[in-house]
């Protein structure tokens, strides 16, 4: 069942992406890749990408735990850093710069893992408007849905994101940019310091 999905995913992949360039220029904005011992899918991914329809730039950052008892259950976090410019503006620009909006949206996000690769990881309830950098923020979102497969030779999470409006299948490569966090057992706590002596209860009282 899922070969003929993955088939038909990797058909939208081509279909979405109208050249290899673009895929390769995403790629080439990401910061080196983050090797986790053991752990393939949990970690932060970011992904940087521009679109060329609709004039502005995406940074999208997941944040992806495993669900504890439940390995194959994943939640945390997505958040969208959004502004308006020109192929050239990588970065965003100085406000005064700013011809259009510059906001960072976020929200809750669940999904799933199977086959140790395959993803899907989508936001749920509502979106959270966190800060707006420059001019106004948006008035309207819709929760971004994230599915797709990691490339463990590469490192990658090569996605398509819909989000039931301007975004049909629209590829998005993701690098993980840092590993999830170890979890240490808490050594006892141990105090250093003795404590005080008692005074001498010798000297009167009951004690006498």
């Amino acid at each position: 069942m899922w070969g003929l999905a993955g088939l038909c995913l990797v058909g939208l992949w081509l279909l979405a992406s109208p050249s290899t360039a673009t895929i390769a220029e995403q790629r080439a904005r990401l910061p080196p890749a983050a090797e986790c011992d053991d752990e393939i899918v949990a970690g932060i991914w970011r992904s940087h990408k521009y679109n060329a329809r609709f004039g502005d730039w995406s940074v999208f950052t997941l944040t992806i735990r495993r669900v504890p008892g439940q390995p194959e259950q994943l939640v945390g976090t997505i958040s969208n850093r959004n502004w308006d410019g020109t192929a050239d503006d990588e970065q965003p620009p100085p406000c005064e710069r700013q011809m259009g909006n510059d906001w960072t949206v976020s929200m809750d996000a669940r999904g799933s893992v199977t086959g140790g690769t395959r993803i899907r990881f989508g936001g749920v309830g509502s979106w959270r408007l966190d800060q707006v950098h420059c001019r106004s923020g948006p008035f309207g979102y819709n929760l971004d849905n994230f599915t797709g497969e990691i490339d463990a030779s590469i490192l990658e999470f090569q996605s398509v994101n819909n989000d039931g409006g301007r975004a049909v299948n629209v590829p998005n490569v993701f690098r993980r940019v840092r590993c999830p966090p170890r979890e240490v057992a808490e050594a006892p706590r141990v105090n250093p310091v003795p404590p005080a002596f008692y005074p001498d209860l010798g000297r009167g009282g009951c004690g006498r």
